[in-house]
């Protein structure tokens, strides 16, 4: 039903259907309506590739802790995602075969009984075989190999508990690598410290993946292309040599410090750091440190392993982490764009991201901030080590259109806490200030590419939209501003960290500065428009594959089809500058409302965004709903003329 307030008979729609975009947007909205809790929340799942469900099967033969029933379901999961293109399994849907991701996927298969002379598993060994064998396999996957006995320890790199021990001056120290990858290392530390064995009760390996045989591989580290990896290479052969023989005292102090921060980090049934990998090693690590089945820490790592499952009846799978306060905050921001409907599904939601702030909890954030009061949220349930300053900008942003007299306390410590996140070149990060070492990335560990959290012009671009529309820290607004024009790319777009690709970082831009009153004629702002404009598909949509973080000449790009999820965001993006009666934006809501489907949402299989750029990658299964409702939403209330 249309809201009496407003009138749509003169409205400039061109061959936009007006009865169609009112229907279908109700429609919309009811539908999403439904999928909220009983509490205020919304929580959809977070899918990553087959690497997460196959290491939940390894995990459980590790420990001799196998529910028969669910492997077989994850199992059949794993099977449905092969791809039958190239044999292997893909970091993305429709990628290419990924060797790291189809070994792990390959022994987890067999691990559940598998027959490696059966089909499926055929091609995906001789897809491993044409790519080198495990040994090309990336640095996780060997280690977990390592540990299942079926490479040596000297084909991955030493990753000794002394690290704890380093001082906050040495090249290396936790503080200087990322959120995520400190709560992975450190328990991960405690099993290459004492070199753990899986239990492995079937005794099954995966010899036939090697061309050469393991024991004999002289070349588990691919070489060193830059002068820096190598002064690495050569640190870590002489580590590699002295670790054995450090002294027992110091080593078992050090185990005793992993294991302790570990333990302080635990984060109860959400699990240390709310992410998979890190409960994992944690997981792990105190089994084989003598915790018993039933200590109430194994208790709390179990839960929250089983707390990331998605049962689907006849198959299950295993997110990376969940994602609440991200999809319940994004979910408010679409339906608030139209303030005439029912805003009190909207206010339950915001009482509920409230109560969910982190404000004086303990947090890795303080020892570079030690006097700044907290007063940010976490991506997940509970994670209060580690509030990210995205969902926290997109937190307050929500509070602050809603009802700012409502909400003024948590709103003035979010905008206080992001202020003095602000990193030194005015960008800011996803968790760290200034967490920018990119010399890290060169050691062997880090093969992936992702050991730090610089700051990314989506993050910066969310936090300066947020304290520009709050109005103060005006100082702050201005050095991100500065930052997000520096970082803008030659074609005028701007980069995604943490959404794919090139459009989503361009639609947090233009987002940006539609909040900050930004001069929409500026020279940026233009570039932006005529680069959206320019990739626009033509069936009126816009598509970009994760392959543009490979090729940067995939910008904009996506060969197969348009999505919904990323049609959506240029819309955004160009309604943010003033776009409202552009061919282009008709043709992208026309898209939008021809794809809409039966459930009246809309459903994608692509993959939307990076956990990390080039090595993995996520399907947030709400950015296909909630997202098409914002575009829908911003362009019915921009093009209603307001009758008195």
């Amino acid at each position: 039903e249309i809201p009496s307030a407003y009138s749509v008979s003169n409205l400039n729609q061109g061959e936009i259907n007006v009865d169609e975009l009112e229907n279908k947007f109700t429609q919309a909205r009811s539908a999403i309506l439904s999928l909220q809790k009983p509490d205020g929340h919304w929580c959809f799942p977070l899918e990553a590739d087959c690497t997460i469900p196959a290491e939940y099967i390894l995990m459980m033969h590790f420990m001799d802790e196998i529910d028969v029933i669910l492997e077989n379901k994850i199992a059949r999961f794993i099977r449905e995602k092969q791809d039958p293109a190239h044999g292997g399994w893909p970091l993305y849907y429709g990628g290419a075969c990924d060797i790291s991701c189809t070994i792990k996927s390959y022994y987890a298969l067999k691990l559940v009984g598998d027959s490696p002379d059966a089909a499926h598993m055929v091609r995906a060994r001789e897809a491993i075989l044409e790519r080198g064998g495990a040994a090309k396999a990336n640095v996780f996957t060997r280690l977990l190999l390592a540990m299942y006995e079926q490479i040596p320890w000297s084909g991955v790199p030493v990753v000794p508990t002394e690290l704890v021990l380093l001082p906050s001056w040495f090249p290396f120290h936790i503080s200087k690598v990322s959120y995520w990858s400190r709560t992975v290392m450190i328990p991960l530390s405690i099993l290459c410290t004492i070199k753990a064995r899986a239990i492995n009760p079937r005794n099954v390996d995966i010899r036939e993946l090697f061309i050469v045989p393991p024991e004999q591989e002289k070349n588990y580290f691919p070489q060193a292309d830059t002068w820096l990896k190598r002064a690495f290479m050569l640190v870590e052969r002489v580590l590699s040599r002295v670790e054995p023989k450090l002294p027992q005292a110091i080593r078992q102090y050090s185990i005793r410090k992993a294991e302790n921060w570990t333990l302080e980090r635990l984060n109860g049934e959400c699990g240390i750091g709310a992410i998979f990998p890190a409960m994992v090693n944690a997981h792990e690590s105190l089994a084989l440190l003598g915790y018993a089945y039933d200590h109430p820490s194994r208790v709390q790592c179990r839960n929250a392993l089983r707390g990331l499952l998605i049962d689907e009846g006849e198959r299950a799978w295993c997110q990376p982490c969940v994602s609440p306060v991200w999809d319940t905050v994004l979910t408010c921001l679409a339906l608030q764009e139209d303030p005439a409907t029912d805003q009190e599904p909207v206010l339950k939601a915001l009482d509920w991201l409230v109560e969910q702030q982190v404000l004086d909890e303990p947090g890795d954030w303080r020892d570079k901030q030690p006097d700044l009061p907290g007063g940010g949220w976490a991506f997940q349930y509970a994670n209060p080590h580690y509030p990210d300053l995205d969902d926290t900008a997109a937190v307050a942003w929500a509070l602050d259109q809603s009802d700012k007299q409502r909400y003024q306390k948590p709103l003035d410590r979010a905008a206080g806490w992001l202020a003095g996140m602000q990193s030194g070149n005015g960008g800011f990060a996803a968790f760290d200030i200034d967490n920018t070492y990119h010399y890290l990335n060169e050691i062997p560990f880090a093969d992936h590419g992702a050991l730090i959290d610089p700051p990314t012009s989506d993050v910066t671009a969310r936090c300066v939209g947020l304290l520009g529309k709050y109005g103060k820290h005006q100082r702050e607004v201005w050095r991100g501003i500065s930052f997000l024009l520096r970082e803008q790319e030659k074609n005028g777009s701007w980069f995604g960290r943490w959404g794919t690709n090139y459009i989503y970082g361009t639609w947090s831009v233009l987002e940006a500065f539609r909040l900050v009153n930004f001069d929409m004629q500026h020279t940026s702002v233009r570039r932006a428009v005529k680069w959206l404009e320019s990739v626009q598909r033509a069936d009126g949509g816009w598509g970009e594959t994760n392959d543009s973080y490979l090729d940067t000449q995939l910008a904009g790009q996506f060969p197969e089809t348009s999505t919904a999820f990323q049609t959506a965001w240029a819309v955004l993006g160009l309604l943010a500058v003033g776009e409202i009666n552009s061919e282009p934006v008709r043709r992208g809501i026309n898209y939008l409302l021809r794809s809409q489907a039966d459930d009246h949402l809309w459903e994608d299989p692509w993959f939307t965004a990076p956990g990390f750029p080039r090595v993995f990658y996520l399907r947030y299964h709400g950015y296909s709903k909630f997202f098409p409702i914002w575009a829908l939403a911003r362009y019915r209330a921009l093009t209603k003329e307001t009758v008195a």
